[in-house]
C-alpha cells in the first residue's frame, strides 16, 4: 500500500509528506464572545488530523464585517492570533503543516451578525440563501452594494489577517473565493451588476481578488498562498452560471500561472451540472490543462478514486473533508486499508467535544 500516488511525498513551491489535504470545513466551535480558537477544542482537533500532508483550517474571518456563520473563529484580533498560535504548536509538533483559510462571506450573512447593519456584497442582490444565526436559520436579505473605499478596506482587512496568519505560526494562507462568498459574488454576473471597476468585464470583476492577492504577496511570499475556487457552482448560495462564468475562472486561472503560488484549490460540482448550460462537469481535467502550479482538488472522492485522479495527473493533491471529521488518523487508514468509520453529520455545528474532537483512531 505504500506505493499508493496519495501517500507519496510532494515538493513543488509546497513540501508535504503525502499528498493527502484536510479540507477547510467550518466547524462552529469557537463558542466565545471573542470568536477565539481555544487550545482544548481546535488545538486538540486540528493535532489529531496532523498526519495529513497539508491542513487547511476552517474559514477565519479576516474581520467582524466578513462574518456569516455562529461560533466561527476569526483572525483580525490579538487574541484570535494567540489562540490560533496554539493549534500551530501542536500541529507542527507532530511535524504537521497547516494553512489558515482566510474568509469574508460577503452577503451570506444577517443583520443579526452586524448590530442590524446590512451585510455587503458586489452588488445589492439578495441571494434568497439561509444565514446561520445565533437564533437558527434566517433568511438572508437584500444586502449593501460595496463602495470603492470599502472595498479598498476590505483587501487591507485581507492583507491584515494574513500578516496575523504569519504572527499565528501558520504555514500559509487560502484565500477563500468560492463556494458563493464574496470573492465569488464578484466574479459572476449574477451578483455582481456593477458599472465601475470592479464590474461589467471579466478584468473587472476578478480585479478585487487580485488585489486582495497583491496586497497578501506583501506579508507572506507567494509560494505561501493558496487560492480556492468553486468554477461550475450553481443553484446554491445565490449563484446561477451563465455564458461568462466558465471564461471568469479560466482567465484567474490562466492569470494565476504569472504567479508562484503554493496551490489552487478546485471543488468539483456540488450538484449535477450535467444539464446545465455552460458548465463544466470534470472541473479538474478541464483545469489542470490551464494551470502550470499545484492543483488541489476537492468534492466527493474516497481512497480509490483519489489515487486514480493523482495517477491520471489531473492533480497534485487531494482534499478530503466529512472523511476527515470521523477520521482523524485517515492517512494511516489509508496505509493500513482500514475500514472507515461513518460521521455523525447531527454534530457538525455544535459546541463542544462530540463529534468533533471524540472520534476514536483505528484499533490495529
Amino acid at each position: 500500500m505504500s506505493q499508493q500516488p496519495l501517500l507519496t511525498p510532494y515538493n513543488k513551491n509546497i513540501k508535504l509528506r503525502n499528498r493527502i489535504v484536510m479540507a477547510p470545513m467550518t466547524r462552529s466551535r469557537a463558542n466565545n464572545q471573542e470568536k477565539v480558537p481555544t487550545d482544548d477544542l481546535h488545538g486538540l482537533y486540528y493535532e489529531q488530523r496532523a498526519s495529513a500532508g497539508l491542513i487547511i483550517t476552517e474559514g477565519s474571518q479576516v474581520s467582524e464585517q466578513a462574518v456569516g456563520y455562529i461560533n466561527t473563529p476569526g483572525i483580525h484580533t490579538d487574541a484570535q492570533v494567540e489562540g490560533w498560535k496554539k493549534v500551530t504548536q501542536r500541529v507542527h509538533e507532530q511535524g504537521g503543516t497547516i494553512f489558515i483559510q482566510l474568509w469574508h462571506v460577503g452577503r451570506i450573512s444577517h443583520p443579526d451578525f452586524h448590530d442590524g447593519a446590512l451585510p455587503v456584497s458586489a452588488s445589492a442582490i439578495n441571494p434568497n440563501a439561509k444565514s446561520f444565526t445565533p437564533e437558527g436559520f434566517k433568511d438572508t436579505v437584500t444586502p449593501k452594494e460595496m463602495t470603492v473605499s470599502e472595498i479598498k478596506s476590505t483587501v487591507k482587512d485581507f492583507q491584515k489577517a494574513a500578516a496575523n496568519a504569519v504572527k499565528a505560526g501558520f504555514d500559509g494562507v487560502e484565500i477563500h473565493s468560492s463556494n458563493g462568498y464574496l470573492f465569488q459574488q464578484f466574479f459572476n454576473a449574477c451578483s455582481n451588476t456593477r458599472t465601475d471597476d470592479y464590474g461589467g468585464s471579466i478584468e473587472n470583476r476578478t480585479r478585487f481578488f487580485f488585489e486582495v492577492l497583491d496586497a497578501i504577496k506583501e506579508v507572506i511570499p507567494e509560494e505561501r498562498i493558496g487560492a480556492r475556487f468553486n468554477p461550475s457552482l450553481n443553484g446554491l448560495f445565490g449563484i446561477t452560471l451563465d455564458e461568462s462564468t466558465i471564461p471568469t475562472f479560466e482567465y484567474i486561472v490562466k492569470k494565476l500561472n504569472d504567479y508562484n503560488l503554493a496551490y489552487i484549490h478546485l471543488s468539483e460540482p456540488f450538484t449535477d451540472v450535467t444539464n446545465v448550460p455552460f458548465a463544466v462537469t470534470n472541473i479538474a481535467k478541464h483545469f489542470r490543462q490551464l494551470y502550470n502550479g499545484t492543483l488541489i482538488i476537492n468534492g466527493g472522492f474516497d481512497q480509490e478514486k483519489g489515487n486514480k485522479i493523482l495517477e491520471d495527473g489531473d492533480a497534485d493533491l487531494v482534499a478530503y473533508a466529512k472523511l476527515y471529521i470521523s477520521n482523524p488518523d485517515l492517512v494511516e487508514r489509508f496505509e493500513q486499508d482500514v475500514n472507515l468509520a461513518e460521521w455523525d453529520e447531527d454534530t457538525f455545528y455544535t459546541p463542544g467535544k462530540k463529534g468533533y474532537t471524540d472520534y476514536p483512531k483505528a484499533t490495529k
